[in-house]
């Protein structure tokens, strides 16, 4: 970064979507509010009272894991401490995007502002100023059995105390490289400092929070892609209609958002007495993904404003804790990813509906009429296997046995892992989401519909990457551009400006563009 930047006061209370994007993006700077650090002198002062008098600190005064009850003599805290964190700079693989690693950092001074953990201000200050001088760690992946990041934390650890890699204004280097363009100095590690940078899971709930409002603007896209196959199938409205008076909240909200989307389009109804479940159910699969991503947002916003260190400092005592097990967040999670796989099922449906050839008299494979082709019967295959992509990894694993440190350590809830299943559907939903808006506006062509509202902004992309299909031809490259521009935050930010659905926009900060409140729902709906 360079120049004068905004910022923003972290206080220790918990942090919104909007907040996590732009202290993700590096656009606004993380400062501590004056009683969060009072606190953290707080709290400071009751952990050294404490080593004073001789207490055993666990991560202090002690070793950690298998070697609890290693106590080390003052002379050997430095080294122990220094050792520790570097110790834990163990991650593997391909490394966070510098999003994640800076709402990593602030979310570690922000659960420290909290006032419940031990740490120093020096410590605070640190993070804060590599966030200042745009020295970001280089966090790779795969270190962490998600309780406690000390694989993924300890590598952002390790390079306060100026080892390690990072990107200094983008340019990957080691520690020591950046601190020296950067005319920052190494952090000496006190005691309690290490194990502070080490035993939470800030990594984990950066990633969380990013991968989850992925799924919400992937899933806000698949519900347009939804309503443009319902119109080019001619599907019933009425199931629309019906649930906003007798469905769930949710349910109606979505139902509210069908009808009001294509107001403008009044597509020929195919429909003889009812519609699959695939068109008729819409309303119903949607309500019960957003409100599983819903609930898992509110989760894990209410973490970045948590302390799940151990020990902490509570009632004027260090207590030992178990905080560091974040099985509320995981297990939420990992009920959206079963979420996910009933939305992409429920695309995958669509485009059989669409390539089978038994709505509106459309062709097998949408292959026009006198022409010698096979269409995209092969491009429905596609469709297939990426449902069962998203499927296959729906699986829970939090559960499974894992014993480590001797077994002191026999818990754990696998969060990174269950992110990383679940950023990966994410990405195929959005892939299914380009099947299914493509073969759409094949049959609305073939069809000579003229779409309106929300899928006529869909239509339009497709053409722009993609023209009408009479002869056969490779398709990889014209999938790829229409999920890349479909899945954009430029386009979902358009989709939610045209007709939001205000619980979900709002919350997930989806929507950068000022609203025309004549299109809003109503409040009751939103609520």
């Amino acid at each position: 970064m360079t120049g004068p930047h905004p910022t923003i006061e972290l206080t220790g209370q918990p942090l919104g979507f909007a907040e996590l994007m732009e202290i993700g993006a590096g656009r606004i700077l993380p400062v501590a509010s004056p009683a969060g650090m009072a606190r953290v002198e707080m709290a400071r002062g009751i952990l050294e009272e404490a080593i004073a008098r001789g207490v055993p600190v666990y991560g202090s005064t002690t070793g950690v894991g298998a070697m609890k009850d290693v106590e080390w003599s003052p002379d050997e805290l430095d080294a122990f401490n220094l050792g520790l964190v570097r110790a834990h700079h163990f991650g593997t693989g391909s490394p966070f995007p510098c999003s994640v690693v800076r709402n990593a950092m602030a979310i570690r001074v922000n659960t420290a502002l909290t006032g419940y953990v031990g740490c120093s201000t020096d410590l605070v200050e640190a993070y804060l100023d590599l966030l200042a001088a745009d020295v970001i760690p280089v966090v790779r992946r795969t270190g962490s059995i998600g309780c406690a990041d000390i694989g993924l934390m300890g590598q952002i650890g390790a390079v306060l105390t100026g080892v390690g890699e990072a990107r200094f204004r983008g340019e990957r280097m080691s520690a020591e490289a950046a601190f020296l363009a950067a005319g920052l100095a190494p952090l000496r590690m006190a005691p309690r400092d290490s194990l502070a940078s080490l035993s939470v899971n800030a990594v984990s709930f950066a990633a969380a929070a990013e991968a989850t409002r992925d799924a919400a603007t992937a899933i806000r896209m698949m519900l347009a892609t939804a309503l443009m196959s319902a119109g080019a199938l001619g599907a019933s409205r009425h199931p629309w209609q019906a649930v906003v008076h007798v469905g769930t909240a949710r349910e109606a909200l979505i139902g509210s958002w069908l009808c009001r989307a294509a107001d403008d389009w009044d597509w020929p109804v195919a429909t003889h007495i009812q519609d699959p479940l695939s068109l008729r159910m819409i309303a119903q699969v949607f309500g019960a993904v957003f409100e599983s991503l819903l609930t898992a947002g509110h989760k894990i916003l209410a973490a970045t404003g948590r302390s799940d260190d151990n020990p902490v400092v509570v009632e004027g005592k260090v207590l030992t804790s178990g905080g560091s097990l974040p099985l509320d967040v995981t297990i939420l999670l990992e009920a959206a990813a079963i979420c996910m796989a009933h939305a992409a099922r429920n695309s995958f449906n669509r485009c059989v509906l669409l390539g089978n050839g038994q709505r509106r008299n459309l062709p097998v494979n949408l292959v026009p009429e006198g022409r010698i082709a096979t269409g995209f019967g092969p491009v429905i295959k596609l469709a297939g296997e990426i449902f069962s992509r998203v499927l296959s990894m729906s699986n829970p694993v939090s559960a499974q046995s894992l014993v480590v440190a001797s077994g002191m350590e026999d818990e754990a809830a696998f969060l990174p892992l269950v992110i990383e299943r679940f950023g990966r559907q994410v990405e195929a939903v959005k892939r299914l989401s380009a099947l299914e808006a493509l073969l759409s506006a094949q049959a609305m062509d073939i069809l000579g519909d003229k779409p309106g509202g929300v899928p006529k902004m869909l239509y339009d992309i497709v053409r722009k990457h993609a023209d009408f299909y009479v002869v056969d031809r490779p398709l990889s490259s014209e999938v790829e551009a229409i999920e890349e521009e479909l899945s954009s935050e430029r386009v979902v930010g358009d989709l939610a400006a045209q007709v939001p659905i205000a619980s979900i926009d709002d919350f997930f900060a989806l929507c950068p563009h000022p609203r025309d409140n004549s299109q809003r729902l109503p409040d009751a709906l939103s609520a």
